[in-house]
């Protein structure tokens, strides 16, 4: 059971973890050429999607931590430093991305899609839709950075007896 728990662990973090770094780390340049090609319906379709990707597969993520609860709990490590340290950071992980990611990715979405200018946005319009895609990367980069380190740790497991 814990063979198949483990499989589906790390199948459900492939499939649902993968596509929302690699869209979340698109949006934002994707965003900056909708803003620079305000009339370029292609530009703003791609910004869009590249959200509901980022959406919908950070609902379909939560099956991660599901089976990893699952497989810890039949591998006997639920007290292990390393897996301790991997919840944390998963935790940390979901929070960015549900309170900072997703939200800023709405926010420049809608401006975007407002009338096709970036006035709608304090500051002064062009210069402020940059700001925001550049902080809103920021924020992804965090949220990458904490999904890498949670892989390597599940990799090397710190104490673990797999010789890894």
């Amino acid at each position: 059971m814990t063979k198949f728990l483990l499989a589906v662990h790390v199948i459900a973090a492939i499939v649902a973890v993968g596509p929302v770094t690699v869209a979340a780390s698109m949006f934002p340049p994707a965003a900056r050429r909708a803003f620079g090609a305000p009339g370029d319906a292609d530009a703003l379709a791609t910004t869009r999607l590249l959200h509901r990707i980022c959406r919908v597969y950070a609902v379909v993520g939560v099956a991660v931590p599901v089976f990893g609860f699952a497989t810890a709990s039949n591998m006997g490590v639920l007290g292990d430093t390393w897996l301790i340290v991997s919840i944390v950071l998963t935790a940390l992980a979901a929070g960015v991305l549900a309170l900072l990611v997703l939200p800023r990715q709405s926010a420049v979405l809608e401006t975007a899609e407002g009338d096709g200018s970036v006035e709608e946005m304090p500051g002064e319009g062009a210069t402020a839709a940059r700001a925001a895609t550049v902080r809103l990367a920021m924020v992804t980069g965090i949220f990458n950075l904490l999904w890498a380190t949670v892989t390597v740790l599940m990799i090397i497991r710190p104490g673990s007896t797999t010789g890894a």
